[in-house]
């Protein structure tokens, strides 16, 4: 019989290693031969391997004491920033500790930022990370040096990257400045063919509208893609006033969660068709979320036992549940009404932990947790309690099992506010994106 043909073989063996279960056992496999290596790497088989397996949760980054001071180091306290990588026995912890080993993020081999004269920042030099998708990290000025942003996206594993140009002043809204911008990267959808190109969204906040501004890696320009009007809410509060408390992305769509509670809509920023709409929330779930066990607190009694994660808790996510439909997480302590959203399930969780909401992602909800054993508030004041480190454990439920996994355990500051960017990997070691 006639050996076959070596296209065959390729196809043949690509067929065997996308059956492989997860993606070290795929990186272990690439290590195996030069041939192996090459099938595997091609962005084709990768494109395959993805949709067939969901991306692993390797750890998540911290932007540290970026947006606020970070404590005296005479208080003993912990710089939080850089990665953190799943710990064993989380069944990641061997990849993710070797994207901790290989990558870098400090983000020390991109330039420092400059406005568009080419001046330094004066005081906070460096960059900050505004939104990890897909491998990529985007990077923002630590000092705001103009009306918009300054961004750049890196590879930290490859130690790639771009500067951005600057956002042209002219697509301000009548040559006004923004009150608030939040930078994102749109994800890679299934109809993208070259998943080496991207999108930069910036979502610039005025008195009347939202402005969604895209950067293509492939044009090299800013452009405005959509816009929505919005001059002032029901209770007649101006729309500028209310910002965003947190954002969420689900199936190639951001939504966008009014930091005002008086506020009864989420909005949408679809960045296929690059449209924005509203979606309604509220209902009155939250009154039987409150109603749960140890949910009665009166707001007037001041004995209460403040919880140490409440001030630092995101409100509610938003995730692609079971069967594709989109769902609300809550903490009972944190509930938010809705219209359009029916009290489905609730998930007990392990009693011996303050919980507190910290995202979603890739159909899990994050969660932080300390134990009430570590320390006594009612024995501590403020200037005390502001230099205690304590030690915070984070969990990811996973929304389609509600199977509850412990990630890894840090250190961090009691009154450190709490903002982190969960990093997942296809693997990262044989899919570095090209910047």
């Amino acid at each position: 019989m006639d050996p076959a043909a070596p296209h065959l073989m390729d196809e043949i063996l690509e067929e065997i290693f996308l059956r492989l279960p997860t993606p070290a056992a795929l990186a272990r496999t690439s290590m195996a031969s030069v041939s192996f290596r090459s099938i595997i790497t091609e962005r084709f088989f990768l494109r395959r391997y993805r949709k067939l397996h969901p991306p692993p949760l390797l750890g998540f980054v911290h932007p540290g004491g970026h947006r606020f001071p970070l404590a005296s180091p005479t208080l003993g306290c912990v710089d939080p920033r850089g990665f953190h990588p799943a710990q064993a026995p989380h069944p990641s912890a061997p990849l993710a500790r070797a994207v901790a080993d290989g990558a870098d993020f400090t983000y020390s081999f991109v330039p420092e930022p400059r406005d568009r004269k080419g001046r330094r920042p004066r005081y906070r030099k460096g960059w900050k990370p505004s939104d990890i998708r897909d491998g990529r990290v985007l990077l923002e000025s630590i000092e705001s040096l103009d009306r918009f942003p300054i961004l750049a996206v890196c590879d930290p594993l490859s130690r790639r990257y771009l500067l951005l140009p600057h956002i042209p002043t002219g697509l301000a809204v009548q040559g006004k400045d923004p009150h608030e911008n939040v930078p994102i990267l749109a994800p890679i959808s299934d109809e993208d063919e070259d998943e080496t190109s991207f999108k930069v969204i910036c979502v610039s906040r005025f008195d009347t509208k939202l402005v969604a501004i895209v950067f293509s890696s492939v044009t090299q320009q800013w452009c405005i893609a959509a816009s929505l009007s919005y001059p002032f809410d029901e209770y007649g509060v101006p729309s500028y006033l209310t910002g965003f408390s947190c954002l969420f992305c689900v199936r190639g769509c951001f939504y966008f969660a009014p930091a005002a509670p008086c506020l009864d809509a989420l909005f949408v920023l679809d960045t296929q068709r690059m449209e924005f709409s509203t979606v309604v929330d509220r209902t009155g779930y939250h009154i039987q979320l409150r109603c749960m066990p140890c949910q009665e607190d009166d707001p007037l009694d001041y004995t209460v036992r403040n919880r140490p994660g409440e001030s630092r808790s995101i409100p509610f996510c938003i995730v692609e549940g079971r069967e594709g439909a989109l769902e609300m997480f809550s903490l009972p302590n944190n509930g938010q009404p809705s219209n359009e959203w029916q009290l489905e399930n609730i998930i007990p969780l392990p009693g011996q932990y303050d919980y507190y909401s910290l995202g979603a992602a890739e159909g899990f909800f994050f969660l932080g947790a300390t134990t009430e054993d570590q320390l006594d508030m009612d024995n501590h004041c403020f200037a005390e309690l502001s230099g205690t480190e304590w030690d915070v454990d984070y969990f990811s439920l996973e929304v389609q099992t509600s199977k509850l996994t412990k990630v890894c355990r840090r250190r961090s500051q009691f009154f450190n506010w709490e903002h982190v960017y969960w990093y997942f990997g296809f693997p990262p070691s044989l899919s570095k994106p090209s910047i």
